[in-house]
């Protein structure tokens, strides 16, 4: 495995993707820290008994704390496996886009320790003929460094459908779902999180994903970006 850089930047190949990054924060704004989060409350994940099997949720708020056109991002897999992306409209359809990244679940959670998780999916496709979140080939990237490509789903398979079906009712929230069999699965369990994000189009060829805190917490913990090389 490559070192860890503090630079999120670091190794980054594609000066669009950069500077996406980039100014995701606004210059010479300081980042609040978090003391809650999604994300913080995912690293606890590896600290969880393997015969646990309760689901850690937010509960649902007596007031609405989202946006109504918010959009619903779930991180998943198995502990010893790789981790998949699902983006949907709204958790009770089914998502618009979904991944398997190139990414192992432990390396997933050192990127973490960070704090801040940035992930890039850059399309190579020239053609421009399809919307940009129905290309098939990504190159990915998780917090500057590039860790493979991956395919866009056009059906998902059992495990994800697993999944989507169990977090219909979810709207955000972080835990280990029970395995889809009755016996143990070999890669160990499977946990999730949920979250909101703001959905920002910034032109036919990039789009960004800013995770909305419950928290209420300044600067989003999880960014994901989607950008279409020219």
């Amino acid at each position: 495995m490559p070192p860890v850089h503090s630079s999120p930047f670091f190794q980054m190949e594609n000066p669009a993707i950069l500077s996406l990054l980039r100014h995701s924060t606004t210059p010479g704004e300081k980042r609040t820290k978090s003391t809650g989060g999604l994300l913080k409350m995912f690293k606890l994940f590896p600290m969880l008994t393997s015969g646990c099997k309760m689901v850690a949720l937010l509960g649902r708020p007596r007031k609405p704390l989202l946006k109504d056109n918010a959009t619903t991002g779930t991180i998943f897999g198995y502990r010893k496996g790789r981790m998949s992306l699902a983006i949907q409209e709204d958790p009770h359809c089914m998502p618009i886009f979904v991944i398997e990244l190139p990414m192992h679940s432990s390396a997933f959670h050192k990127e973490m320790a960070s704090d801040i998780v940035r992930i890039a999916l850059e399309s190579e496709t020239k053609t421009q003929k399809k919307k940009l979140l129905e290309e098939f080939v990504w190159a990915v990237y998780c917090n500057g460094r590039k860790t493979g490509y991956s395919i866009r789903r056009k059906q998902m398979s059992d495990d994800e459908l697993y999944v989507m079906q169990h977090l219909r009712g979810v709207s955000m929230g972080a835990g280990v779902l029970p395995s889809p069999s009755e016996k143990e699965t070999a890669d160990g369990e499977l946990t999730y999180m949920r979250a909101r994000f703001e959905r920002v189009v910034g032109s036919k060829d990039s789009e960004s994903l800013y995770m909305i805190n419950p928290d209420g917490a300044a600067g989003p913990e999880l960014s994901i970006f989607f950008v279409r090389a020219h």
